[in-house]
């Protein structure tokens, strides 16, 4: 059998037929047809089945080198399709943002969707764009070996010469093109004015297109002197760079916004190109084959998610969900108890929130009866909610669902790598998941605890000392019937309530961040009306408000109208949605029971109060799944990454299983699990080395 050697390995006749690739020659007079038809018949069926693709474009290869007419006849395509092409374009526009608004260059992606936008035939990227149409072709380009797109270029004779005036022309334009643009951006108002009377910070930006200037104006390209200067522009690029980063290292101190995040990405987009052009003009003649390679799957990879929303946001709005995750983390901290002092505090500020939340789902049954438009109806439920959960802010209380939107945070910090002395110690993270869950049982304890009895001796306080029974028969055992797990969809509301739970921690987080951000206190400080009529007392007051409570008031006003609203907006497009709350849905579990007069049967009220516990749970796994996933992604944390985190979990639980409902007398540190783990591990050994086990 005859086989042929690659670079990766050997390819025999038999592989080769397996994966057979029919060259179009019957295109051989159109190049952009022949290379859309090639690339067609490499590009595997689905996405993931890369591993097709790369044994496809191994036949392609055993094909080119058996085969010297189809050789010549690609070498043709090639040449026709991109021997006019510009590449000016590719290097200013490809990968880059374009836009100076967010909301700008949003618009333009969503259009640009829908239609694409048109691009001149003789354009690099117009060929990218034809032959790698499909916009997940990037996924199998680059898994494919590079050392074969090695072999597959060398065939073809592909190179760059540096010595070519056209192509150096428009690397020199595309330079220029982009100095200025970096030089203009690093003087917006949401970069200049962060980085302050910090001239080491900024001067980089001005320098840059000085030396730039100074290199294209020179007419002697390639000697000592120009080299040198062009080395100067490399230095002064990485000196924007770290710039760049010492102010997004700044947020947590200064905050960030969304205009901020979109400038900066932008910076940093911009002189990643520049110093890919600079070091391709430092060269000789050639451009080496790893550099070019790398270049070309950046462009595939460019074109196909041109129009990407999902990268577009990610890209701009993780900074901005950094932010607001590091504020809720640092909040979260507080509802993670540690030791057993901890604990107990925790456990009362639960009991006195049960007490609040009592007299709110008294009320929400009281306001249930008035005879008012379901817009109204949501608004006073909305009202009701909110100063509750306003109250148990001011006092210190503890709402047990409100706690997984801020402990997410806290918990994805024990993975962050960046805060943790460049390492990821899963130890940490299993201390922190155990104290959580430990942390949440308590506050659910301490709100449950009273709520059921509480709101039971409300409502029977009423009927004896006013006479007067909040509700009758029927009511009673609606009110339970709603909170069965499967006689109702209490279970989904739960869901939807966990979204809500979320969404108000983000709030909460997003208005805290803009106060440090905005410098709000500062602001109010030198308001010229309030700082002329109010006293300095009164102005401390407020300022001490805004700082302390602003964002938490924001929060529990946002969670109060999303949990008054729904069952308003259900009713009015008449589609099944509403909420359901573990506190608010045990407080209607016991005055349906007091109003059915006890004459209820057990087990029924057994399966309500454990679809209650189910409530509560989904409540909890729902806020804290969506917290954890965008304090996670906002961190640039990959999870898969770490396939053996549940692993740790469940070893901690299995050696301290009480952790889960008691704090232990002495804290658990990461290091003690540590050295558990190296004694374990040491005795394993012993025990094999004296034939055990």
């Amino acid at each position: 059998m005859e086989q042929t050697e690659t670079t990766t390995g050997v390819i025999s006749d038999n592989e080769s037929a397996q994966a057979a690739i029919v060259l179009p020659i019957y295109l051989a007079d159109h190049g952009l047809d022949y290379l859309v038809e090639l690339v067609k018949q490499i590009r595997p069926v689905r996405p993931g089945q890369v591993a097709k693709a790369e044994q496809k474009f191994r036949a392609l290869l055993f094909q080119l080198q058996k085969d010297p007419a189809a050789m010549i006849t690609l070498r043709t395509a090639l040449r026709s399709v991109f021997i006019k092409s510009e590449v000016l374009p590719a290097l200013t526009d490809s990968g880059l943002i374009g836009s100076r608004g967010f909301v700008q260059e949003l618009g333009s992606k969503l259009k640009h969707k829908l239609l694409p936008e048109v691009q001149d035939p003789s354009d690099f990227l117009f060929v990218i764009s034809h032959v790698f149409y499909k916009n997940t072709d990037y996924q199998w380009v680059k898994a494919i070996d590079p050392e074969l797109w090695k072999k597959f270029f060398r065939l073809l004779r592909v190179y760059i010469n540096m010595n070519d005036e056209a192509l150096i022309g428009q690397l020199h334009q595309a330079l220029r093109i982009l100095s200025f643009r970096v030089t203009t951006l690093g003087l917006e108002k949401e970069v200049a004015r962060r980085f302050g009377n910090n001239k080491n910070a900024i001067g980089p930006f001005l320098e840059q297109n000085r030396l730039v200037n100074m290199y294209l104006e020179n007419q002697h390209f390639g000697t000592p002197d120009t080299q040198l200067v062009l080395y100067n522009v490399q230095e002064q690029l990485y000196n924007c760079r770290q710039s760049v980063i010492w102010l997004r290292d700044q947020k947590l101190y200064q905050g960030t916004s969304l205009a901020q995040t979109f400038v900066t990405t932008r910076i940093l987009q911009m002189i990643e190109r520049m110093l890919l052009i600079a070091d391709v003009l430092d060269r000789d003649n050639k451009l080496d084959e790893d550099r070019f390679i790398s270049y070309f799957i950046t462009v595939v990879t460019n074109e196909n998610k041109r129009n990407s929303l999902r990268d577009f946001l990610s890209d701009n709005l993780g900074l901005l969900a950094y932010q607001i995750a590091e504020h809720k983390g640092k909040k979260g901290e507080k509802f993670i108890t540690t030791n057993r002092e901890e604990y107990r505090l925790m456990f009362r500020s639960a009991v006195g929130g049960g007490v609040i939340i009592s007299f709110v789902a008294v009320i929400k049954i009281l306001l249930g009866k008035l005879s008012l438009p379901p817009f109204w109806m949501g608004t006073a439920y909305s009202v009701n909610y909110s100063l509750g959960f306003i109250a148990m802010d001011r006092t210190g209380t503890t709402l047990a669902t409100k706690q997984p939107a801020y402990t997410a945070s806290a918990v994805a910090l024990s993975l962050d790598s960046k805060k943790n002395a460049g390492k990821t110690d899963l130890h940490r993270f299993s201390i922190a998941i155990v104290n959580i869950v430990r942390s949440q049982t308590a506050s659910f304890a301490g709100n449950l605890l009273v709520v059921f009895p509480l709101s039971y001796g409300i409502v029977w306080l009423m009927d004896y000392v006013a006479g007067y029974r909040i509700v009758n028969q029927e009511q009673a055992f609606r009110l339970l019937e709603s909170q069965h797990p499967w006689h109702s969809f209490s279970l989904l509301y739960a869901c939807f309530t966990g979204v809500f739970l979320f969404l108000s921690g983000i709030i909460s987080g997003y208005v805290e961040n803009h106060i440090v951000f905005g410098r709000l206190t500062e602001r109010l400080r030198q308001h010229p009306v309030l700082s002329h009529s109010m006293s300095s007392k009164r102005m401390n007051r407020l300022i001490d408000f805004v700082h302390t409570y602003a964002a938490a008031f924001t929060g529990s006003l946002a969670l109060g109208f999303f949990l008054g609203m729904s069952a308003s907006v259900g009713k009015i497009f008449g589609i099944p949605f509403d909420i359901r709350h573990i506190t608010i849905s045990a407080g209607s579990t016991a005055i349906g029971f007091f109003g059915t007069a006890h004459q209820v049967d057990w087990l029924y009220m057994l399966v309500v109060v454990m679809g209650v516990l189910g409530i509560g749970f989904i409540n909890f796994f729902v806020s804290f799944s969506l917290a954890f996933f965008v304090a996670v992604r906002s961190r640039g944390i990959e999870l898969r990454e770490y396939p053996e985190l549940f692993s740790h979990i469940w070893r901690y639980i299995r050696k301290h299983p009480m952790d889960l409902f008691f704090p232990p007398k002495k804290t658990r540190r990461a290091e003690s699990l540590h050295e558990d783990d190296q004694v374990t591990s040491g005795q394993k050994k012993s025990d094999t080395g004296n034939g055990i086990g």
